[in-house]
């Protein structure tokens, strides 16, 4: 493909039926003209219609940058327009060698960078270990340096290699897959408790860049609670500092006229409202959380992961993370709130 490189990447458009093959993990079908791909209204559940015209509305009130690009061969290629918000703007850069991280970045700090972001990985081998000193090293220099820590869990991962058909960037022709993974968490253990750890287990690319977005937005001198919400049934969140199990609270799953609702639901939050469980669970978690604060902020912590689990993820661990992060919220704690089941 012929693309334009700019500040904030590279876009690429693929309009022929082939490339609608490709790629499970990273691509859904928005129309819906014939594809052994899946659609975009069964993975979110509503039209696509509906995100494209509330894109457009958003758009309209952003500054924007425009870059115009053609992909494909001469005679036989596709042109288009990539458009993105202007102020996204960070100097990006994939798979910087570690030991030419502290020079790279402090030459794009002189040449009057301010928003740089580095993906760094587990390819380079055991330079990796270097980071905790290459991150001090930037702090010395007075640089806001914040590190997020993407991981998933053993089974997902298996999975995407084996749907994309790519080899593990350690594989050497004699290591399986699960292999790999485990050579890949050894060099990365150091790293994962660097920063904020984010597990990104069967959660959506949209919902993955909402989380970075408030993590870069985050005022990094103070502490963040994070009260996310998940259903046992697919797994404990691995990024988790404290995990809470509400299962025991009587579920709005078996009135049918919940059943189909969230946490975020009026109806659904009258009938925990009701509940006097449910109560006594959110003020014992809401006074633990309180009560040890002070010892995580001397800790000097910059952030706390609560999550809260239910069966399915859907309505009791939803109720009690979005009433735990308003009540924080209104002692002017720093709380977001991340429902990893829904979409």
């Amino acid at each position: 493909a012929v693309v334009h490189r700019v500040k904030n990447g590279i876009s690429a458009n693929y309009t022929e039926a082939y490339m609608r093959r490709r790629d499970p993990d990273t691509m859904v079908i928005a129309d819906n003209l014939p594809s052994d791909k899946e659609y975009f209204s069964k993975r979110f559940g509503y039209d696509f219609d509906i995100l494209r015209k509330e894109t457009i509305e958003w758009l309209k009130k952003q500054d924007l940058a425009v870059f115009f690009y053609f992909a494909g061969r001469k005679n036989i290629g596709s042109g288009g327009i990539a458009i993105a918000p202007a102020n996204a703007g960070f100097f990006a850069m994939d798979n910087l060698p570690i030991p030419f991280a502290t020079a790279v970045v402090r030459d794009l700090v002189q040449r009057g960078e301010k928003h740089i972001a580095l993906t760094l990985d587990a390819r380079g081998g055991e330079p990796i270990r270097l980071l905790p000193t290459i991150i001090a090293q930037l702090r010395s220099d007075h640089l806001d340096v914040r590190l997020l820590f993407l991981e998933t869990n053993d089974q997902d991962l298996v999975r995407r290699f084996s749907e994309t058909r790519r080899p593990h960037p350690l594989a050497d022709g004699n290591r399986s897959v699960s292999e790999c993974i485990r050579l890949e968490r050894s060099l990365l253990e150091t790293a994962a408790n660097l920063g904020r750890r984010l597990d990104t287990s069967l959660i959506s690319p949209n919902t993955l860049r909402s989380w970075i977005r408030d993590f870069v937005q985050l005022d990094p001198s103070g502490l963040t609670l994070f009260f996310e919400s998940f259903g046992f049934k697919n797994g404990i969140p691995l990024d988790a500092d404290f995990v809470f199990d509400v299962r025991c609270l009587p579920n709005p799953f078996y009135d049918t006229d919940l059943r189909a609702l969230t946490g975020k639901d009026t109806a659904v939050i009258r009938f925990l409202q009701d509940q006097p469980l449910v109560q006594r669970m959110l003020q014992d978690i809401s006074h633990f959380v309180q009560d040890w604060l002070p010892e995580f902020l001397r800790d000097n912590r910059s952030a706390l992961t609560i999550a809260i689990g239910c069966t399915g993820g859907q309505h009791r661990s939803v109720y009690l993370a979005e009433q735990l992060a308003h009540r924080l919220q209104a002692q002017r704690q720093v709380a977001r709130v991340i429902h990893r089941e829904l979409p």
